[in-house]
């Protein structure tokens, strides 16, 4: 992404701080706006509630209506003046119809203590309800309601003087309620003593004309910050638990007004912003470089690359173009495998032929990779060498293009963790010529070629089987070239698999480097081949915890004897497998055997095939 593109960004990170106390004074419900001392708690507003205004001054918005929810019951805003400092409300859950409009039903006193930040304003006074008395009501102030009795013989009343609710209860009213009412509508009733409210006007119609609380908030510094252009807030103190105006402006929150400490905090979220800014500039000229060095590194391989293939003309197989590898893959539709060099296609050739062509990933420091498994199959030919059909060399393009093999790696058929998941399973005999048939390919690439290979990465994964479970060795891209036939290779730093590296490969301590550290991952090799064949053996026995060529030393007869198919030619088979493949995997390189002795001792008889030292297991 250009650096330029991260500016937006950086500009959206900074509003988006003042974004949630924006909607503060942007909340609204129906056609009534809420503002501070106000806010409302189904808002949208992701800022705290608390943020816009003041505790138990907080509103809901129900069917887009108001509703203030006071102590313990709800009333409905009618109107809110922000400039007097008034809000009306009624109760919202009075039971009143038109039917029975003499005879509201109210449910709560309306109780105010003078802590709290809404108080009775001075036009307002109240009136009490007295609902299904046993006794009649004589004072001259009350008003006899009809519908409200629900026993034979009680009534229900309404006093105009407040103050004489104590005495009330000596009547046995059911309930007595204390309402707040406009004053005027209080002086309307009591011109008319004797009858109800004039202008036929009930007491559920006064009622609902609702009445006034004031409220007083901070009125002198919330002026103050609106003329500045702030707006008005609520908020925890930084350094204590109690709560402090707050005023709200662009550039940030102050506790008065707005003005030079906007300033400053502009002036520091520019110096944030041109920061994050050179830091993005630097990292797009930091990857921009990457990727020209690589390019050119790209491009600098590519004539020692084809020095070599003109040097050896007359061995490397034939070359393709990056469109023609493309056309018989058919855009990579169908993918074989996928692994550390890249991925594998199946593909055809235009005269029928199934290849698999590997794609190499972005090529490592010099090319070498490329370089070694051309230089190296080209130079192999041998029934258990899988064939270099072609390759692709254009560009970044990098691909080798192999004999297709139907029966895919040795891996699907040689790693418990494929058979217990209900992979094919090989019978023993089959599993044996796998083994003689990889020994005999290991030994062509140490003596049989003009030029020594050691291949430095044999595992069941670069094994590939054909239509008749011919094993072929394959991936040469770790491959080394020596010429002289026993000579002790020198390589850079430690190649091949753990778990199937020879310990001298990744430290000198244990001896010289040579076509022996093949021969011990043969070794490790067969023994996996050995121990996912056999199935009887308990996942939870001991052999479980234990390092397997170990334990398979110290329980061989036992592990042969218990093959499934239980007879003497099997048996000796697994035998010769298992002495085989321990002493390949000897600590000391010069103690282990040559390919060429390892197929003999396969092929020959077990009577003379003789354990290793024990000893020399337990590194």
């Amino acid at each position: 992404m250009p650096p330029l593109l991260f500016l937006p960004l950086v500009l959206v990170f900074f509003a988006a701080a003042d974004a949630s106390l924006t909607a503060c004074r942007n909340a609204t419900c129906g056609a009534m706006a809420v503002v501070y001392p106000f806010w409302l708690f189904n808002s949208n507003s992701p800022a705290s509630a608390l943020d816009c205004g003041y505790p138990g001054l907080g509103l809901r918005c129900v069917n887009n209506t108001l509703i203030l929810p006071f102590r313990t019951h709800k009333y409905r805003v009618l109107a809110i003046e922000y400039s007097t400092h008034t809000i009306s409300i009624t109760d919202a859950d009075m039971e009143y119809s038109s039917t029975n409009s003499s005879c509201p039903h109210l449910h709560a006193n309306l109780t105010i203590d003078d802590r709290s930040w809404l108080q009775l304003a001075s036009s307002v006074s109240n009136i009490t309800f007295l609902y299904n008395c046993k006794s009649n009501v004589s004072w001259a102030s009350a008003w006899k309601l009809s519908g409200c009795a629900a026993g034979s013989g009680n009534s229900s009343y309404v006093l105009l003087d407040g103050g004489v609710t104590g005495e009330a209860y000596g009547y046995e009213c059911e309930t007595v309620v204390m309402a707040p009412v406009l004053d005027a509508h209080k002086k309307t009733m009591a011109g008319v003593f004797g009858r109800l409210p004039p202008e036929n006007r009930s007491f559920g119609e006064v009622l609902s004309a609702g009445f006034q609380l004031t409220y007083s908030a901070h009125s002198d510094k919330c002026s103050k910050c609106e003329r500045t252009k702030g707006w008005c807030g609520y908020r925890h103190n930084e350094t204590s638990t109690t709560m402090d105006f707050t005023c709200f402006c662009e550039e940030g929150s102050t506790k008065s007004h707005c003005g030079a400490k906007g300033l400053k905090r502009k002036l520091y979220a520019i110096a944030v912003a041109s920061s994050i800014l050179l830091l993005c500039l630097l990292l797009f000229a930091s990857l921009f470089t990457l990727k020209k060095y690589r390019s050119r590194k790209i491009s600098n391989d590519a004539p020692r690359i084809e020095s070599f293939l003109q040097r050896n003309g007359t061995i490397h197989p034939k070359r393709y173009t990056y469109t023609q590898v493309k056309k018989m893959t058919k855009s990579f539709a169908e993918k074989l495998g996928q692994g550390g060099f890249g991925a594998v296609y199946k593909g055809s050739l235009s005269d029928g032929r199934q290849v698999a062509v590997k794609m190499l990933k972005d090529p490592k420091s010099d090319g070498d990779d490329f370089i070694n498994e051309v230089a190296s199959i080209s130079r192999t030919s041998h029934v258990n060498v899988v064939t270099l059909l072609g390759f692709c060399l254009q560009g970044s393009k990098r691909a080798l293009i192999y004999e297709y093999m139907t029966n895919g790696s040795l891996e699907r058929y040689a790693c418990k963790k494929n058979n217990s998941r209900g992979g094919i399973s090989l019978t023993w005999e089959k599993l044996f010529d796998i083994a003689v048939g990889i020994a005999r390919g290991l030994e062509y690439l140490h003596r049989g070629c003009n030029t020594r290979i050691v291949h430095f990465d044999i595992k069941p994964h670069n094994i590939l089987l054909d239509q008749k479970f011919c094993p072929k060795i394959s991936d040469f891209g770790m491959a080394k070239l020596c010429i002289n036939k026993e000579s002790i290779i020198s390589i850079a730093g430690a190649r091949g698999t753990i778990g199937y590296i020879a310990p001298e490969v990744y430290s000198k301590q244990f001896g010289a480097i040579s076509s022996r550290s093949d021969v011990y991952s043969y070794g490790m090799m067969v023994l996996e081949m050995v121990g996912a064949r056999e199935r009887n053996v308990d996942a939870n026995s001991e052999s479980s915890s234990h390092y397997f060529p170990q334990w398979i030393y110290e329980h061989l007869d036992e592990y042969c004897i218990s093959t499934s198919e239980m007879n003497g030619e099997t048996t000796e088979l697994v035998r010769k497998m298992i002495v085989v493949a321990l002493w390949c995997i000897q600590v000391v390189p010069t103690n282990r055997p040559t390919m060429t002795r390892v197929i003999e001792m396969l092929e020959g008889s077990t009577s003379g095939l003789e354990l290793p030292p024990k000893v020399l297991l337990s590194w």
